[in-house]
């Protein structure tokens, strides 16, 4: 049973775009790249809005597509059953992200940014949109950030 949990969170998160933990690394390849960086806050194992933003619109070929040439992807998840803890390291950096965007926790809550870590939108939480809502918005926001 718990080995299907297992496989059931990693469907949920799984997209042909790879998704960073590392915020250095993040930050280097948006700069190298010249792309946006998107931070996603969830609660992979525990956050029922969280689950259905990754399965709606995370996990659609739509923003593969969006992503492609214009986003480097940071999740920072915040799990709370014990099997799924993150290393002290990760948590660490996670903290880090959620002290300094994400002050009242909320979740999920979602971060446009460019490299420099500079706020262009915040999308708080999901209520099931949809997909084409919801990446129109992230689109509309890139577009007129990079046309500024």
């Amino acid at each position: 049973m718990k080995f299907l949990s297992f496989l059931l969170i990693i469907s949920l998160f799984h997209s042909k775009t790879d998704w960073l933990t590392n915020w250095q690394e993040a930050q280097f390849k948006a700069k190298q790249e010249g792309k946006l960086i998107l931070l996603n806050f969830s609660g992979s194992d525990w956050c029922v809005p969280c689950i259905r933003l990754h399965k709606e619109v995370f996990s659609d070929p739509g923003f593969d597509e969006l992503v492609k040439d214009n986003l480097i992807l940071v999740n920072a998840d915040f799990p709370r059953l014990k099997k799924n803890q993150l290393s002290a390291a990760q948590q660490k950096i996670n903290d880090a992200l959620a002290e300094r965007y994400n002050t009242q926790g909320k979740f999920p809550l979602t971060v446009l940014m460019n490299e420099k870590g500079e706020v262009i939108k915040i999308y708080d939480g999901y209520a099931g949109e949809g997909v084409a809502s919801f990446l129109g918005r992230i689109r509309d926001d890139i577009y007129s950030y990079k046309s500024r």
